[in-house]
């Protein structure tokens, strides 16, 4: 660590660089920060780390709150936001409370970790590669009040043809060069871009896909990215925003994760004979996933506003099936990627509001369930559905079950459908409660707003 830090220090001299920035990430997935001068920063920063209250990050009681935050060495880079000279990293949390110096158990960082240390010692495999795709809009100006006689939001942005985004060039497509600049700044951060471009939504719907990386690195990267999107954004004075449905009638955004397992850097997802070039591991995988979707929704899809882009007509999955090249699965399988390394599948479920590191890590641990239960997906009843799953009829669609339609439903199906989750210690029990307390306590809070259709329904009754 020494030697490291040395690197560091000699790197802040040579950058003129003279703060050093601490992220971390708290409970529902927001970064939080605290920023030391360059001469504070000692190899004690590194041993005793640097205490914080974790109350207000959502993860302890006031009687149990102290934490220490210990910089993860490999992640720094330079901040390109911040005015003075910052060199920022992500860390891992750590409590007093326990001995030996362990890691806080429900720390996000924490708990994606303990899932990729859970994998290799299943033997099932060694690393899990995922690969999201981020979209989000970006406005002009969104301006929202709630207050008991004034509730409201308004969004200005430029105008496309309804739905009609999709790949559009210059000059209707007027945040190419926004979007050229985020990736920019992503590889020179180390986060591999493979494209970016406009998406469906007429209002300033974008995505940028990267290539895909392991667990906790594409969760750390993940956040990055976020905060790289919304800065950017800020410079050009508009906003940013992942909220998955932040306009009726338009496409939501989705945060699409593709997935992969290599055991000693062989992809054990190939079988050449397989439906769709898969193996059975990988049609296992799906299983455990498909088996457990309405759980992982409390993760991979943790607002009230993610249940509006989950409905028919928008390209955003309804039911719970897999199928080959299929965007209106839940499951969608590549047909384009042929080859060993590049077989996978696509979980199209997942929205920008998730805590990245809790929802890559429930999907690891559904994954596992199903290949240590041979769940076979075909056999459970979930396909494939090589149709369009939106033009079946009433009765075909009755027989198929379908991803939750409420926030509620996924926190009951949490609560009803959790041991896939706390195996080996990865979600501890004690973060499951604490998640469903809070998200049915932002549930009571929505319920208890009017909501502006309800005056065009009914006022005059």
């Amino acid at each position: 660590m020494q030697k490291e830090l040395s690197k560091i220090i000699a790197f802040c001299a040579e950058n003129e660089v003279k703060m050093i920035d601490f992220k971390m990430t708290d409970i529902s997935g927001r970064w939080r920060h605290l920023t030391i001068p360059i001469e504070r920063f000692t190899d004690k920063t590194f041993s005793a780390g640097i205490g914080f209250d974790g109350s207000n990050y959502g993860f302890a009681p006031l009687e149990k709150s102290d934490m220490v935050f210990i910089p993860d060495i490999k992640t720094a880079y330079i901040d390109p936001f911040m005015k003075v000279k910052t060199l920022s990293m992500i860390g891992d949390v750590f409590s007093i409370c326990v001995p030996d110096n362990k890691r806080f158990d429900q720390d996000p960082r924490n708990v994606a970790k303990t899932a990729e240390e859970y994998l290799i010692g299943t033997g099932i495999a060694d690393k899990m590669m995922i690969g999201p795709e981020f979209e989000f809009y970006v406005f002009d100006d969104v301006s929202h009040s709630l207050g008991p006689k004034d509730m409201h939001f308004k969004i200005r942005g430029y105008e496309i043809q309804h739905a009609g985004g999709y790949h559009i060039t210059p000059p209707l497509d007027a945040l190419c060069d926004l979007r050229s600049k985020v990736a920019l700044l992503m590889e020179e951060r180390d986060i591999k871009v493979k494209y970016h471009h406009h998406e469906v939504g007429g209002s300033g719907q974008m995505e940028v896909e990267v290539e895909r990386g392991g667990l906790c690195e594409m969760a750390d990267k993940t956040m990055l990215t976020k905060y790289i999107i919304r800065n950017c954004a800020a410079e050009e004075g508009k906003t940013a925003t992942f909220l998955p449905k932040p306009i009726w009638g338009e496409a939501g955004s989705g945060l699409h994760v593709h997935i992969q397992l290599f055991k000693k850097k062989k992809p054990i997802f190939y079988d050449e004979q397989g439906y769709s070039g898969l193996s059975n591991d990988a049609l296992y995988f799906m299983g455990g996933i498909l088996s457990h979707a309405a759980s992982l929704c409390a993760f991979t899809n943790p607002s009230t506003n993610s249940y509006r882009r989950l409905i028919p007509g928008f390209e955003a999955p309804v039911t719970i099936g897999y199928a080959t090249s299929n965007r209106s699965a839940v499951i969608r399988i590549p047909g384009y990627a042929k080859e060993p390394a590049e077989k996978r599948f696509e979980l199209r479920s997942p929205d920008g509001t998730c805590n990245p590191y809790y929802a890559y890590a429930a999907i690891l641990m559904a994954g596992i369930d199903g290949i240590k239960k041979k769940t076979d997906p075909k056999k459970a009843g979930f396909g494939p559905y090589d149709v369009n799953l939106y033009n079946l009829s009433c009765e075909e669609q009755a027989k198929i079950k379908k991803l939750p339609r409420k926030l509620g439903e996924a926190m009951d199906a949490l609560e009803a459908d959790n041991k896939y989750l706390t195996e080996g210690g990865v979600f501890p029990e004690k973060l499951i409660e604490i998640w469903l307390k809070n998200k049915r306590t932002e549930i009571d809070q929505y319920n208890r707003i009017p909501h502006p259709i309800e005056f065009s329904l009914y006022y005059d009754l």
